[in-house]
């Protein structure tokens, strides 16, 4: 697997991957009609870089960066990510994580926070408390899961370096 800068040409692969994950609405929270526009503003435009992870010449991931507040909060970037159905449990969002603080860091950035993680994503949950982020906050029932209705959501942070005060 292989992970490098998106172009817009690869939204024709990254599209599907999207569009299933964002309709499902059980874990990003966009609406679940975003259209082909809107997704390329949101994934490719909005973001500072976005990165897909490929295998012959594949699309099975992809993930942006953007700073996550401006002015005294443009220490800490924020990242989403998703992975196509077709390669889950493969490790590729351990993976992506993995490069996205790697390229946070080449950024500039200090710290990574996730703003609104569906506490129902006991995948994502887990993984990211493994990678090392701690759960900061708690919105009680501020996502509301397409099945199991109004859950908490998470705000994730995690620290990359010292600050010498």
């Amino acid at each position: 697997m292989h992970i490098r800068e998106a172009t817009l040409a690869d939204f024709d692969q990254i599209w599907p991957i999207f569009q299933e994950i964002v309709a499902a609405g059980d874990t990003y929270a966009y609406p679940r009609e975003t259209t082909r526009e809107q997704a390329i503003n949101l994934w490719l435009e909005t973001p500072r870089k976005t990165f897909v992870a490929e295998e012959n010449d594949q699309i099975l991931g992809t993930y942006y960066i953007k700073t996550n507040q401006q002015g005294p909060g443009d220490h800490v970037c924020n990242c989403g990510y998703m992975v196509s159905s077709q390669a889950r449990g493969r490790g590729l969002a351990t993976t992506m994580c993995e490069h996205s603080q790697q390229v946070a860091k080449s950024l500039g950035y200090l710290a990574m926070q996730f703003n609104f993680v569906a506490s129902s994503n006991e995948g994502a949950v887990s993984l990211w408390t493994k990678l090392g982020f701690e759960i900061v906050g708690r919105l009680p029932k501020a996502f509301n899961h397409p099945h199991k209705g109004y859950v908490d959501a998470l705000v994730m942070y995690k620290w990359f370096t010292t600050r010498s005060e």
